[in-house]
């Protein structure tokens, strides 16, 4: 019987911190909804004031309540990405691409180490790309082409190593490729690493290019080969 009233403790106290951690999510949604611009209501359904945002429209949620996805690519969005979204410990996928969000990436968006599809493109995104982002163990698309990030590519990139697509072309990117990034075309599972249209210098093949058979690799051509 005392192990029969752990066993519901237990399972209402995971209950009740699943709410708190929901309503979290909520409320680092409802905080990034107030910055953008929504000129076609796409965001209605986001009531801070419902118990959790999974039946917020363009909004998934894990078996727990948990946000796993957020698909807002090509909902006409403008406005930055809020540290706020750090909140999201179990998202996935991140999709905001073709909209005409602008500012820089938090750094703070590091720490969502379960993000597997991070889509960025065709936005007006500036400033420097965060080496925090190297942080992101699980991540297996990194798709920032098609804006105005700046600076060099962090070597924490290096640390991709699930990484199977990088496109970073026709920004304002500069300075050599990172080795550590170049490795995890030879060594890691990298298959399309697009660095065109930027300023970058040096060379953007590794020193063995027998290891490229199932790698593109899209570069600068004024880049050394």
């Amino acid at each position: 019987m005392t192990t029969f009233k752990y066993l519901v403790f237990f399972l209402s106290f995971a209950s009740f911190i699943a709410s708190i951690l929901s309503n979290s999510e909520g409320d680092a949604l409802a905080a990034w909804k107030a910055q953008l611009v929504d000129p076609n209501n796409v965001l209605q359904s986001w009531d801070p004031t419902l118990v959790n945002p999974c039946t917020w429209f363009h909004i998934t949620c894990d078996s727990n309540n948990f946000v796993v996805r957020v698909d807002l690519g090509n909902a006409n969005l403008s406005g930055p990405l809020i540290p706020e979204l750090s909140s999201l410990k179990k998202l996935q996928y991140l999709m905001v691409y073709d909209n005409s969000l602008s500012g820089s990436i938090p750094r703070e968006l590091g720490i969502l180490t379960n993000l597997k599809s991070l889509f960025l493109y065709n936005n007006y995104f500036s400033g420097p790309l965060p080496s925090s982002l190297g942080n992101l163990s699980s991540l297996l698309f990194f798709e920032a082409q098609d804006n105005s990030f700046s600076g060099r590519i962090p070597a924490s990139f290096g640390a991709l190593t699930s990484l199977k697509r990088l496109r970073l072309d026709n920004n304002n990117l500069s300075g050599n490729i990172p080795f550590t990034v170049l490795q995890l075309v030879e060594f890691a599972n990298l298959q399309l690493l697009n660095v065109s249209l930027n300023s970058f210098s040096g060379t953007v093949r590794p020193t063995n290019s027998s290891e490229l058979a199932v790698t593109t690799i899209i570069q600068d051509p004024l880049a050394q080969i």
